[in-house]
């Protein structure tokens, strides 16, 4: 499912017009966005937690040529299924 298939598919179960449905679509991943930005963790309880983890540098290689490179550390997100969605998953 992509962006507008979720989109219609919420506009169907709630009877919301589309435009009020993609500016709370819009609003919730823009807070979503700024929270991980900030470092901190978004947890949606029983769905999902979003949060930043910190890589190390460490060094690669490139599977053309073999050669060596270094990769830099960076922040990455991670996210963590929640119990009632794994429960939901696994039928």
């Amino acid at each position: 499912m992509n962006r507008p298939e979720l989109l219609e598919a919420v506009v169907k179960q709630t009877a919301l017009p589309h435009a009020h449905v993609n500016k709370v679509y819009e609003a919730f991943t823009a807070i979503i966005q700024n929270q991980l930005k900030k470092g901190n963790q978004v947890q949606l309880t029983g769905f999902t937690t979003w949060m930043v983890a910190k890589r190390k540098a460490r060094l690669g290689r490139n599977p053309k040529t073999g050669e060596s490179l270094k990769i830099p550390a960076r922040r990455v997100v991670r996210a963590k299924a929640g119990s009632k969605l794994i429960a939901a998953v696994r039928g």
